[in-house]
C-alpha cells in the first residue's frame, strides 16, 4: 500500500512540473488555429488564422515569418497570442518564391488585411503588423506604408537593407511613420548588427517618430525559435514575447 501511494506521489509531482511548465509558456487555454487561404496577386496562399474567444470584435496582427518559413514554432506563437485576446493571422509568404519583390509581399499584406476585413471577429480600426527576421525588416518597411496598421512590433529586422530581392530599406521611409512602433533585437545578432538597430533608433528620434526598443545583452539573431523550429522557452524569450503583447495591448486595445 505504501508503495502505491508512493507512485500516485511520483505521478502526481510529474504533472505538477508539466503544468508548470506548460504554464511558464502561457499554454493555459490555447486556441487552436486553422489554415484558410488568401488571393494575392492571382495566387492562393495558406495562412494561419486563429481567433480569440467570444464574439469580438477584437484587436488583429498580421505575423509575417522568417526566411525559415513559417514553423511549428510560430504557430504556437499566433495560438498563443489568441488567448491575450487578437485575432493573429500568418501568410505564408515564401509559397511561391523563397526572396519575394517588395511589391509582391506589399500585396500579400494589404490582401492579408482586407481578408481580416471579412472577419466577423476583427475590429478594423485596431490592426498591428509583427514580423521576424526578413519579416522584422518588412514590418520597418509596410508600418509606414500601409494605413490600416495601427501599430507595428519589428523583431530583428534589417532598417538598412534592400532585402535578398534588392528592394528599399525600410530606413528611407522614416518620415512616412505616423504609428508607434517596438523594436525588438539582440546584441549578438551578426545577421542584423545592433549598431544599426541604434543607428535607426537615432533616426527615428531626430524625425521625431514615437519608437520603444527593447535589446537583450548576448541574444542572437532568431532567438524566439530553436533550430528545429520550436518556440524557445526561456526567461528572455518569455520576456521579449511579454513586451510584444503589453505594446499591442496598449496600442491597440488601450488596455
Amino acid at each position: 500500500m505504501r508503495n502505491v501511494i508512493l507512485l500516485v506521489a511520483v505521478v502526481s509531482l510529474l504533472l505538477l512540473v508539466g503544468s508548470a511548465g506548460a504554464s511558464d509558456v502561457g499554454t493555459a487555454g490555447m486556441r487552436n488555429g486553422t489554415t484558410v487561404n488568401i488571393q494575392s496577386g492571382g495566387q492562393s496562399y495558406p495562412a494561419y488564422i486563429t481567433t480569440p474567444e467570444g464574439d469580438g470584435p477584437s484587436p488583429a496582427l498580421v505575423l509575417l515569418h522568417s526566411f525559415n518559413g513559417l514553423e511549428p514554432g510560430y504557430e504556437v506563437m499566433v495560438d498563443r497570442l489568441a488567448t491575450e485576446g487578437f485575432v493573429v493571422i500568418a501568410p505564408e509568404w515564401q509559397t511561391f518564391e523563397e526572396s519575394p519583390e517588395d511589391t509582391v509581399m506589399e500585396g500579400l499584406v494589404r490582401d492579408t488585411v482586407a481578408y481580416l476585413g471579412t472577419r466577423p471577429e476583427v475590429n478594423e480600426s485596431s490592426i498591428g503588423l509583427t514580423g521576424f527576421c526578413a519579416g522584422g525588416r518588412y514590418t520597418m518597411l509596410f508600418l509606414p506604408q500601409i494605413e490600416e496598421f495601427s501599430a507595428g512590433v519589428a523583431w530583428y529586422g534589417f532598417p538598412y537593407s534592400g532585402g535578398q530581392a534588392n528592394g528599399t530599406p525600410p530606413a528611407e521611409f522614416v518620415e512616412n511613420i505616423t504609428d508607434p512602433m517596438l523594436i525588438i533585437h539582440g546584441t549578438a545578432d551578426e545577421a542584423s548588427p545592433v549598431g544599426d538597430i541604434y543607428r535607426y533608433a537615432t533616426d527615428l528620434d531626430a524625425a521625431g517618430k514615437y519608437f520603444e526598443l527593447k535589446v537583450y545583452q548576448g541574444e542572437p539573431h532568431g532567438f524566439m525559435i530553436r533550430e528545429d523550429g520550436q518556440l524557445v522557452e526561456t526567461p528572455v524569450a518569455e520576456s521579449a514575447y511579454q513586451e510584444m503583447v503589453v505594446f499591442f495591448k496598449q496600442r491597440l486595445s488601450g488596455t
